[in-house]
């Protein structure tokens, strides 16, 4: 088959690789019909993430049919459509029993695409099947479906939810790349105050308007004072670090008040200055995390019934044998206006929901 493989730092080719089949009874093994490319995939590719190794196939987010599964295997069989999580869950060991999915100890966590052959090819062996992939429901097409296995749920879990946005709440978000767009979008459903966005670019900016932004802020142009100005010099209640430079959650930091919550989402290849001679006084907050997934049932939920924007992040499509050709895009998002792309065919036939 064909996959997108790691080489070392800057170095990557779409190319013949081994079929996967099933190693442990617990496998299942998923025809991919649409696979996406993340920004800790760029991550890698700078060096950034040095536990891949040279010679994976990158990847975790993708919707496909099983085409095999181990013995052991319960909740899924051949011809199932499933979306493939991008955290693996053994579902026995302490972590997967307190659902922190993402610290599984049982030879899961965030493994495709990092530790294992990934999803950005025309198969992937997927360990654990029964807790890391999830049936599809008809009416939700793929291309929207494949936001969900880590865009989505990232945004929710490690950013709204880990920074505990509550009704009336000043929510700043930096970064208005695709995790931060989808941290606007969920953020919406605890009803804040305001929501705004910081990013460089314009198009992203006018992206977090178009998916709720009541406000948005060029970061070079000293947003946290159009923070102060807008909450009477307060700062905002929860700030969520979505870019992953030191820069930004110093930034972050700088934003959010006094007994407020710093969530960071975004993947730090360098370190990042903790300003404790000013940070001690404030009574601040400030949390990290791996997505855990175990919001995506409910995400999927809330996508097969309309309720998230998933369609509005997603500009640009490929067939997956176009895999560099997407990166090049995905990489340029300042020439390009990239938000999300996507790649691969529709493989079935969107069932519309219908009213009960």
């Amino acid at each position: 088959m064909k996959g997108y493989v790691f080489h070392g730092p800057g170095q990557s080719a779409w190319e013949d690789v081994p079929d996967p089949g099933v190693k442990e009874m617990t496998d299942a093994i998923v025809r991919v019909d649409a696979v996406t490319i993340c920004g800790t995939d760029l991550h890698i590719l700078k060096g950034d993430v040095p536990e891949v190794r040279p010679g994976t196939v990158l990847g975790h987010e993708a919707v496909g049919e099983i085409v095999e599964v181990g013995g052991d295997v319960r909740t899924v069989r051949p011809g199932d459509r499933v979306l493939v999580s991008c955290i693996t869950a053994c579902g026995r060991c302490r972590y997967c029993r307190e659902a922190m999915y993402g610290q599984c100890r049982g030879g899961g966590g965030w493994i495709l695409g990092h530790l294992i052959h990934g999803t950005q090819a025309e198969y992937v062996r997927v360990p654990h099947a029964d807790l890391s992939v999830h049936p599809l429901p008809g009416a939700l097409d793929s291309r929207d479906a494949v936001l969900l296995a880590d865009i989505f749920p990232t945004a929710y879990e490690v950013g709204v939810l880990n920074g505990h946005v509550r009704p009336g709440d000043t929510v700043a978000i930096v970064g208005a790349g695709p995790i931060g767009l989808a941290a606007v979008a969920t953020a919406r459903l605890f009803a804040p105050e305001r929501i705004v966005a910081v990013d460089l670019a314009a198009a992203r900016l006018e992206a977090a308007r178009q998916l709720g932004a009541d406000a948005v802020a060029d970061a070079s142009e000293a947003p946290e004072q159009l923070i102060a100005d807008l909450t009477d010099g307060l700062g905002a209640d929860v700030v969520v670090e979505a870019v992953g430079a030191p820069e930004t959650f110093e930034l972050c930091t700088r934003m959010v008040r006094p007994g407020g919550h710093v969530a960071n989402v975004g993947v730090h290849g360098r370190p990042a200055t903790l300003h404790l001679e000013d940070l001690w006084i404030k009574n601040l907050t400030i949390t990290t995390g791996l997505v855990d997934t175990y919001s995506t049932p409910t995400l999927l939920r809330m996508a097969a019934a309309g309720r998230l924007p998933t369609a509005q992040l997603v500009t640009h499509t490929f067939p997956l044998t176009r895999m560099e050709e997407a990166y090049d895009v995905f990489t340029r998002p300042a020439d390009t206006g990239a938000l999300k792309v996507v790649l691969g065919e529709e493989q079935h036939e969107v069932v519309p929901a219908r009213a009960v």
